[in-house]
């Protein structure tokens, strides 16, 4: 079941895998599969060309990413013409994402912990992405209700939340428990799901969700893009139950 858990005091080992024939990279931490992504830097999941769609939709012009990965959402975004922040905990995450995934250099990266980022830095940002699973942990401190406060606080009117959740299957609580703690900072909160499929990634949005439809593919990767917009097609908005965490 994915939970949950505290910030890591040690980092997590990560490996590389890389494809010769067809030059798609991927990394791996945990046991999890972190990034995916073809020769250009173009994300194989699913999941990122959602919040890609998501985020054109609503217009987002900068955004602010806590969580890297292998960066291929930010990368998508950044020659899409949107300003991108980012804030990754791990340094090693960041070279692997420039050395392997084409991540451009002219990204800006923030080493350090999100929340801790939130507190000194005043911006404001039309969308805030959280992707900063360890494995197939959420650090703890990265879903409180005053964590999301914060959050809330950095968003410029009109602005948009994103969070990326890996769940097991249709049983698993942790997307109503953390909906429930976004509900105490947003009125409108939805959750783009794709029940009875196992292992899947959903999408948990607030702020100025209301509007936003079922995202499509924008951008075709080198290879899997059928596939890919298929998945998208099997996303539905779900109800978000209230459950405490």
């Amino acid at each position: 079941m994915t939970k949950a858990g505290p910030a890591p005091e040690a980092l997590v080992p990560f490996v590389i895998e890389q494809n010769n024939a067809t030059g798609a990279v991927s990394y791996w931490q945990g046991g999890a599969q972190q990034s995916e992504a073809d020769a250009d830097g173009v994300s194989l999941a699913e999941y990122n060309h959602a919040m890609f769609g998501l985020m054109r939709q609503a217009g987002a012009g900068k955004v602010l990413m806590i969580g890297l990965g292998g960066g291929t959402l930010a990368t998508m975004l950044h020659r899409a013409g949107v300003s991108v922040t980012a804030v990754e905990i791990d340094p090693a995450i960041v070279e692997l994402a420039r050395g392997y995934f084409a991540m451009p250099d002219a990204i800006e990266i923030h080493i350090g912990d999100g929340d801790a980022f939130l507190k000194r830095d005043r911006r404001k940002f039309d969308a805030v992405v959280l992707d900063a699973y360890r494995g197939t942990e959420i650090p703890g401190h990265l879903i409180t209700p005053a964590f999301f406060a914060r959050v809330k606080a950095h968003l410029a009117p009109g602005g948009i939340v994103l969070i990326n959740l890996i769940v097991p299957d249709d049983d698993d609580p942790l997307p109503h428990e953390i909906g429930s703690r976004l509900k105490t900072a947003w009125r409108n909160v939805r959750l783009l799901d794709r029940p009875q499929w196992v292992q899947r990634n959903a999408i948990l949005m607030a702020g100025r969700v209301k509007g936003l439809k079922r995202p499509r593919l924008l951008i075709k990767p080198r290879r899997r893009a059928k596939s890919i917009a298929a998945a998208l097609r099997t996303m539905q908005f779900c109800p978000v139950l209230d459950r405490s965490l």
